[in-house]
């Protein structure tokens, strides 16, 4: 008979079964905000084939949204996702009702992470990220943590926040799972209606042009200048009328996410983030082995 999952309203309540835990026994960690799809599954089920304990956490972590965007309609489903994690056999969740205190005064600041495209689009967003990812990995203190590659430049953020802090968390990225018809799983996708649904696949779609443009040159001569591959993307998406907003196109390093000039044998990430009608939607491919 599966054991029922445990949840932990508060870090004074993990904490205490944290201690109860043998010393030798491998955590696995899965940080979400929820309203959970096939792809935060597949990370519980990798952490499940590989650890002895799987912690899940659910937090709408409000640092990292900006003043004009959609915290306060981001969906919530509790009493779903833990039928759902517990089915999967995770062990222990926390969901903790708040992380920020009323004197908090601490945050954790990544240098140049602001400056990228993705940065300048939602400013504070990355410290946000990095803040409440240490807060949960001091808290959890697994071994090893699952992300999903959608949020590309989030994983580039936290793999520079374990190196950098020296953090004992090994990070395993997972690739993007996908709608049969290509669309990255993502809970705004809630928020389309059916047509937008349908048009929402141009995000793929202008990924898959720019892979084209870049094996297209690959088999002649690399490197390549990197605005083709980013006009690739943008020219894609400004055929399809329901996209009203290109909030950036950005072909960036692999390691830092900086902008590139050229792209050559090494590749790039490409990753885009538009509004289809008002559902804000980001994706992204890695170009190169």
């Amino acid at each position: 008979m599966m054991n029922k999952i445990q949840m932990h309203n508060c870090t004074k309540s993990f904490r205490a079964m944290r201690k109860t835990i043998p010393q030798g026994s491998s955590i696995g960690f899965v940080p979400t905000m929820g309203a959970l799809h096939d792809g935060h599954l597949s990370l519980v089920r990798e952490a499940r084939e590989r650890n002895d304990i799987v912690v899940a956490s659910i937090y709408v972590n409000p640092t990292q949204f900006g003043p004009n965007e959609d915290l306060d309609r981001y969906p919530r489903q509790l009493e779903r996702d833990t039928a759902v994690l517990q089915e999967l056999g995770v062990d222990h969740l926390f969901c903790p009702s708040d992380m920020y205190g009323q004197n908090h005064r601490c945050f954790v600041d990544p240098v140049g992470f602001d400056d990228l495209r993705e940065g300048r689009a939602r400013p504070g967003h990355f410290r946000g990220v990095a803040t409440i990812v240490a807060k949960l990995f001091n808290i959890v203190q697994p071994q090893t943590a699952y992300f999903g590659q959608k949020d590309a430049a989030q994983c580039v953020l936290i793999k520079r926040l374990v190196s950098d802090l020296d953090m004992d968390v090994e990070i395993n990225i997972m690739n993007t799972v996908r709608e049969d018809d290509g669309l990255a799983m993502s809970s705004r996708n809630a928020y389309l209606n059916q047509d937008e649904r349908e048009k929402a696949i141009i995000l793929y779609k202008s990924l898959q042009a720019a892979r084209e443009v870049y094996e297209s040159a690959f088999a002649g001569q690399l490197p390549m200048n990197a605005n083709v591959i980013r006009d690739t993307v943008q020219a894609t998406l400004e055929t399809e009328p329901l996209v009203n907003e290109i909030e950036y196109v950005s072909v960036g390093s692999k390691e830092t996410m900086d902008e590139l000039k050229e792209v050559d044998t090494d590749g790039a990430v490409v990753s885009i983030a538009c509004k289809i009608g008002k559902v804000r939607l980001i994706d992204n491919i890695i170009l190169g082995i």
